[in-house]
């Protein structure tokens, strides 16, 4: 292969024009197809970009003229179109979510499973373009090369997301039950829980306040705190909303060797002299502190230029020009159910006012889901036209 033949699913969607315009500055990328339910807007994609049009993705990845496909279309269909093309050989690059609850997430991964034995090249990822900020990736090599020593409490407050009403009224599937699934938690904070879970790992128990439409007119969730227990005893806290400006992103990691402090641009490394637990046992003072050795890190800029989410595609197609494997991937694609898992532990703990113990009771949260659908008698806004540039938004 000397170059892979991209087709875009949700084609003439903001966040699949995000990603279009910058295919062409990706070696080996040949975008050539793509697909939208809104005849309109899949005509201007033909026309600009001088692809094939399908008004059927199921039509596109079937047809031979791909040889990977990006998952752009609204969340409820991601696992459909993923599970169609891993039984046609056909790579999948996935937006997030990967699906709306974690039990659709591990049928996607049960079907990549099945489907390489019949395509053993066959390659899944996500775009989970925030872990190619130099930022986090430091924060990550921090934590796997023992940076804290071990976790004794972690917190981030990202309420940086703050969306207008206007936001939500521009599409009628916005921050319904049926359209999205949820709100802040599954639309704008997917990122912000994979990393949670890609710097700490998974917490073993949940409990959350969620409210619903608090500062805007919708029915699902744009506040949230959660407090989460770790299997070593070590606790958290994480906060966002949808609805607070100016917003904060501060992440504190705090260990028995050190501190991490964040701000998502710049890393602060408080580096202790001995562990925490030796100097609460050995020292003569009756307070006092550990020594620490404040270090301001500066991260190297990465290779390969252009923003994250070109990043994250450049690497998929790399991967599948050089013959790689998942290994090779920035976000494998199976990752994407661990972030997943622990927003819907939030929103089901909120919602039942019960904490919530993961792996999650998967079925039970898929029926809660339902039952919202089922039960909503909410009217939306009239919708409104907005600009499609989703530069800086989810």
């Amino acid at each position: 292969m000397d170059r892979v033949r991209f087709g875009v699913i949700g084609a003439g969607g903001s966040m699949a024009g995000l990603h279009i315009r910058t295919f062409d500055q990706i070696d080996g990328l040949a975008f050539t197809a793509a697909s939208d339910v809104d005849a309109d807007a899949l005509a201007e994609v033909v026309e600009e970009h001088g692809v094939r049009g399908f008004a059927d993705a199921s039509a596109m990845i079937g047809s031979g003229e791909i040889d990977a496909v990006l998952i752009a279309c609204p969340h409820y269909d991601h696992p459909r179109f993923a599970m169609e093309a891993f039984d046609a050989g056909v790579h999948v690059l996935c937006e997030k979510p990967v699906a709306v609850t974690a039990r659709a997430a591990q049928e996607v991964n049960d079907a990549y499973a099945a489907a390489r034995k019949k395509h053993p090249g066959l390659i899944f990822a996500g775009m989970f373009n925030q872990r190619t900020n130099p930022v986090w990736k430091e924060i990550k090599r921090l934590c796997e090369h023992g940076g804290v020593g071990e976790l004794m409490r972690v917190s981030w407050t990202i309420t940086t997301w703050f969306r207008t009403q206007t936001y939500y009224d521009s599409g009628g599937w916005r921050a319904t039950w049926a359209g999205e699934g949820g709100g802040v938690l599954i639309n704008q904070c997917p990122h912000n829980l994979d990393l949670f879970q890609w710097f700490v790992g998974m917490p073993s128990r949940v409990h959350a306040h969620v409210s619903l439409g608090k500062y805007h007119h919708i029915e699902v969730e744009d506040d949230v705190t959660a407090v989460l227990e770790f299997p070593s005893g070590a606790v958290g806290t994480f906060v966002t909303s949808t609805g607070q400006s100016p917003g904060i992103n501060r992440l504190e990691i705090v260990g028995e060797l050190g501190t991490i402090i964040s701000d998502g641009a710049s890393l602060t490394h408080r580096r202790a002299e001995q562990p925490v637990s030796e100097y609460c046992r050995t020292s003569k003072e009756r307070s006092g502190s550990v020594p620490v050795t404040d270090l301001a890190i500066t991260p190297a800029s990465p290779s390969g230029g252009g923003g994250e989410h070109q990043r994250v595609t450049a690497n998929f197609v790399e991967t599948l020009l050089a013959g790689g494997t998942q290994d090779d991937l920035v976000a494998p694609g199976t990752e994407m159910i661990y972030g997943l898992e622990l927003g819907n532990a939030m929103l089901m703990a909120g919602l039942t006012k019960q904490p919530v113990d993961l792996p999650t009771d998967r079925a039970a949260f898929a029926a809660l889901i339902e039952e919202l659908k089922a039960k909503s008698t909410f009217e939306k806004n009239e919708t409104v036209a907005t600009s499609k540039d989703l530069a800086g938004s989810h």
